[in-house]
């Protein structure tokens, strides 16, 4: 069974830093799913934020090239998101995510981040 548990959301001031984790299950690694994370701010719709493709490349929104980062590690069957330099507009429910291609078809529970102006 496929899951995908989130961690490390939180409050921060505007040009703050934090890290999300995601613990993730079912042999997501081995069988190559798509990883990452999407988000959804407060009256808009779900969007990508970085994804590693089934490939092993990586998506990142524009609206975060530069200062997010996504990471993985198959042997802890983990996989990260690094949020430096944050904006208000970055304040956002983060949901980890992983997809049989590529789209999500397994959803975290999502996890809070607010940024302070």
């Amino acid at each position: 069974q496929v899951r995908v548990v989130e961690s490390g959301g939180g409050l921060v001031q505007s040009g703050g830093s934090l890290r999300l984790s995601c613990a993730a299950s079912g042999n997501i690694f081995r069988l190559g799913f798509m990883m990452g994370w999407y988000r959804q701010a407060p009256g808009k719709q779900r969007e990508l934020v970085a994804v590693f493709t089934r490939s092993g490349g990586t998506n990142y929104a524009d609206s975060v090239k530069g200062r997010f980062t996504v990471s993985r590690d198959s042997a802890k069957n983990t996989l990260d998101l690094q949020m430096n330099s944050l904006k208000p507009e970055d304040t956002a429910v983060y949901y980890c995510v992983a997809g049989v291609i590529s789209t999500p078809n397994y959803w975290g529970q999502g996890t809070q981040v607010t940024v302070s102006s």
